[in-house]
């Protein structure tokens, strides 16, 4: 299966709930990116930061791999799922990464509560390096206020046993104001805040000190609230 958009209905309430109470629904969206497109739409599925942003870069795909080329800079690859989302939201991507180096800056990045217009990006990011093993490796939960360049770090590890590399999967979950991050479904980062209430889940990415693109990126993306 190349992607799919489930909506499910929940009822939360008993059976002699009044006939006038709405229930809610939940989305589901999963994709290993079947297609080559630049920038990324599985159909109309997804904005991208340079075609509705402007300031950021677009996430591009080749069948099997999302990924963008964006250089070095705050102008990061950023794709959001469009559409409405619930608050509570899980993210999580299986990780390509080849020819890394202590040198090389591969990010792989996921999105929560995000949203872009022009000139303005909003939302929560998780960056992971693509480095395994190495005292430089990281992780990162940044809140992006607005502004081109405008982030504000609100937790941060570094040391060898925090970067990503071939086949992980890198999760992320916010449930009310707290935001948890995981590694093969070890947590390894959570904080909480509250600026953000609304906004769709995503995925991005960044490359430092290098000009070969597609030797790191994403095989797979999954997001549901």
């Amino acid at each position: 299966m190349g992607l799919s958009l489930v909506l499910v209905a929940c009822n939360s309430g008993a059976n002699n709930d009044p006939p006038s109470r709405t229930s809610p629904t939940s989305r589901t969206y999963t994709t290993n990116f079947p297609l080559a497109e630049n920038p990324i739409s599985e159909g109309g599925k997804w904005i991208n930061g340079a075609q509705v942003g402007l300031d950021w870069s677009n996430v591009q795909t080749t069948p099997g791999l999302a990924f963008d080329v964006s250089g070095a800079g705050y102008n990061d690859g950023t794709a959001l799922l469009a559409g409405t989302w619930g608050p509570n939201q899980t993210v999580q991507a299986t990780v390509h990464c080849t020819g890394q180096s202590a040198g090389i800056y591969q990010e792989v990045e996921l999105r929560l509560r995000s949203a872009l217009s022009a000139h303005v990006a909003t939302g929560y990011e998780i960056n992971a390096r693509c480095l395994r093993g190495d005292s430089n490796s990281y992780l990162y939960i940044v809140r992006w206020n607005g502004p081109f360049g405008d982030f504000t770090t609100l937790a941060s590890a570094t040391g060898s046993q925090f970067g990503v590399t071939e086949g992980d999967v890198l999760k992320a979950t916010i449930i009310g104001s707290t935001i948890s991050v995981y590694v093969n479904d070890v947590q390894m980062l959570t904080v909480a805040d509250s600026t953000y209430t609304t906004g769709s889940p995503g995925m991005g990415f960044d490359l430092t000190n290098a000009a070969t693109y597609g030797n790191f990126g994403f095989t797979s993306f999954s997001a549901s609230d």
